[in-house]
């Protein structure tokens, strides 16, 4: 009777240990296709993970990245996944938060994720990078622009812009075509400061001038103070969100303001902020829903189809976020679901920064170095007048 007890101890003890491994950040088969009659069944699945404002202000941003995100992994499936491994996504909902970032990179990693998207925000990206940088564990986000996000460590990538090319194109386009500048932005955002760092390092290297206003978390929800100072500009530098930059717009037009409101990526989605106002917005952006290029054309009709609005930059960007991670990993020859996420950030990492790779992306033909920035060629967006 004791051998008999010992003995199915030990089972229970090795069995522990299997499951214990298969939790790790490889071997994820929690949602494996079951056919058995399919070979590209047996191969197994791979999971990518990531987080982002999915509730709260900034939503809009995750919500599209998500969507995105999971179109492409439906196309990529449905193709037959890569060398018969198929892809499963969870996006864990940070609000824009590190903290939150931090806690749902934790939940993603004990649910068996291998490889990543990162988060849509910088602020919850630095966060999520720091622990990625740890586990080794490849990410490309996005959005998520500021400097430091791609700083953690060999394994992080972006599709989005850098914070400083768009303050210094931003800089170098205004002062060719506007006499009166104005900027205003929030100090306590790091993608906001960044952007703005960099546009006053250019303007100080062009010899331009220009009025500055600011504003922080606490107060950013009147800005006819700041209007009021910047009213006579002829453009209006604003590198912050679409939610703010369209208040601003709407107390610029309440001073008799006709100010042209210039922005970065972050203003993607303003549209419906400045319906019925009187005012022109441009911005930097990687994405055109109107372009005629024939990859795009199709996104957009399968977003439609998909999710009944016009998709924005942010899906966009996600949705090429997932196919720079697929291509890499073909190019890479993986052929194992099973693989650990460290092997698999090594091999990916080798393959991206190849010379010779390149992604033919709906925001641009891409291409990457070891820094992990992404270089192709911005548009700039007109709203309004």
């Amino acid at each position: 009777m004791k051998k008999t007890v010992t003995k199915l101890l030990s089972l229970l003890l090795v069995l522990a240990l299997v499951a214990v491994g298969f939790s790790a950040c490889g071997g994820n088969t929690a949602d494996e296709p079951k056919n058995p009659d399919s070979d590209k069944a047996a191969k197994g699945t791979i999971m990518i993970g990531g987080t982002g404002p999915l509730t709260g202000d900034a939503s809009s941003y995750g919500i599209s990245v998500k969507n995105g995100a999971e179109l492409a992994i439906k196309e990529i499936n449905a193709a037959g996944g890569l060398n018969g491994i198929t892809f499963t996504f969870d996006m864990k909902d940070d609000k824009a938060a590190a903290e939150d970032a931090s806690t749902g990179y934790n939940a993603l990693m004990d649910a068996g994720m291998q490889i990543s998207i990162g988060s849509v925000t910088s602020g919850s990206c630095a966060a999520f990078g720091d622990l990625a940088a740890a586990d080794n564990l490849f990410f490309i986000t996005p959005s998520a622009s500021a400097a430091n996000v791609i700083e953690k460590g060999s394994n992080a990538f972006r599709v989005c812009f850098g914070d400083p090319d768009q303050g210094v194109l931003a800089a170098r386009e205004l002062t060719k075509n506007y006499k009166n500048i104005g900027c205003i932005y929030d100090t306590s955002d790091p993608y906001s400061s960044g952007i703005y760092e960099a546009f006053k390092g250019e303007m100080d290297k062009l010899g331009a001038t220009y009025l500055l206003q600011s504003f922080d978390a606490e107060n950013k929800k009147d800005f006819s103070t700041q209007a009021e100072a910047l009213k006579g500009c002829d453009v209006v530098f604003t590198p912050f969100y679409y939610t703010e930059a369209g208040l601003v717009a709407k107390a610029l037009v309440a001073k008799g303001s006709s100010a042209v409101v210039y922005g970065c990526d972050g203003l993607d989605g303003i549209a419906d902020q400045i319906e019925g106002v009187d005012v022109k917005v441009m911005y930097i952006t990687p994405f055109d829903a109107n372009s005629a290029n024939e990859n795009v054309a199709k996104f957009v009709a399968s977003y439609k189809e998909t999710y009944g609005v016009v998709p924005d930059q942010f899906a966009a960007d996600g949705y090429d976020a997932i196919y720079a991670i697929f291509e890499a990993m073909k190019a890479a020859g993986i052929d194992d679901a099973k693989i650990g996420c460290s092997e698999l950030c090594d091999a990916v990492v080798k393959a991206i920064t190849d010379p010779s790779f390149k992604l033919e992306g709906v925001t641009g033909t891409m291409t990457w170095d070891a820094s992990g920035a992404c270089t192709k060629i911005p548009q700039i967006v007109e709203l309004g007048k």
